[in-house]
């Protein structure tokens, strides 16, 4: 359901996107707008972007196979990660290399039909809004839609940018076309830097936080027969789907087809409890003699 979602809205704001750089284009051709350049060029990479972002959550839809044991889930993390890197290479170096210039000459640039230009400003930042809409409605998102999102957020205050630019401009102060950009420019890569850190985070093995592996542990004590828990570890291994293991000792004199009805018992109600996606479990004897694993035994046949 997440996913089919998430395909939806990405491909809405795909399409959104390609009328929106058409609007652009013809808009600073037309009025020779810095700041709706630098936002064509963000329309550009995000048309890129989001048609990435959309392979990859469709791509992460696939089973787990013999290549890929726990799924491709983590296929959504590694599109944000290339999206933030676009952000910062491509939409930043572009924006600062064209504003630059511009902010120590402001004075030099023409301007024409600036009305044309807030019409197609206020016009995208309408058209914008309804895919960001659609994405803050929907209660589950997975990475890539969270990176689209963003992304859609980043438009918006970039067209806020652009807006107060055109109003400026035509107030006499040209110089606010450059610093707009700059502005643009500055907000995609901090947020870039942001989303990057986020999914480097997840693909190298983020534990989803002490209060989940504190519930999941709770969980498999709550199973009757259960001794002790250790090295209980977890980690994501796509959007919100965990991978978790743990040790779980019971009584030494226990029957073998007992003991695998607790493992199956605890894995049951691991997946009812939590969003792990596979849970493995291990079992082994109490050691009799630890203080730990003792009053465990105590506590357990009480």
């Amino acid at each position: 359901m997440e996913t089919s979602q998430d395909t939806r809205s990405l491909a809405l704001t795909l399409a959104v996107y390609v009328l929106i750089l058409v609007a652009k284009l013809a808009a600073y051709w037309a009025s020779g707008v810095l700041a709706l350049l630098a936002e064509a060029l963000h329309t550009l990479s995000d048309i890129f972007i989001s048609g990435f972002l959309l392979v990859a959550a469709l791509y992460s839809r696939r089973r787990a196979d013999a290549t890929h044991m726990f799924g491709y889930g983590r296929a959504q993390n590694v599109a944000a990660l290339v999206a933030a890197v676009l952000f910062i290479s491509f939409t930043s170096f572009e924006l600062y290399r064209e504003a630059i210039p511009r902010l120590l000459r402001p004075e030099a640039a023409p301007y024409e039909n600036l009305p044309l230009a807030l019409g197609v400003i206020l016009g995208s930042m309408a058209a914008a809004a309804l895919p960001l809409v659609k994405l803050l409605l929907q209660r589950v998102r997975g990475a890539a839609a969270k990176a689209q999102l963003l992304e859609l957020i980043n438009d918006q205050l970039g067209l806020l940018a652009a807006l107060a630019a055109v109003l400026a401009i035509r107030w006499g102060y040209p110089i606010a076309d450059p610093i707009a950009s700059i502005a643009v420019a500055t907000l995609i890569a901090a947020n870039a830097i942001k989303l990057f850190g986020e999914n480097a985070s997840l693909l190298l093995g983020r534990s989803p936080g002490p209060e989940f592996v504190a519930r999941i542990e709770s969980i498999a004590r709550s199973v009757p027969g259960v001794v002790a828990v250790r090295d209980l570890r977890a980690e994501y291994i796509g959007p919100d789907t965990v991978h978790a293991g743990m040790r779980v000792a019971v009584a030494p004199d226990l029957p073998v087809t007992e003991s695998a009805r607790i493992a199956r018992e605890i894995e049951t109600r691991v997946h009812e409890g939590t969003h792990a996606g596979y849970c493995f479990i291990q079992i082994e004897p109490a050691v009799p003699g630890a203080g730990a694993d003792r009053q465990a035994s105590r506590a357990a046949a009480t």
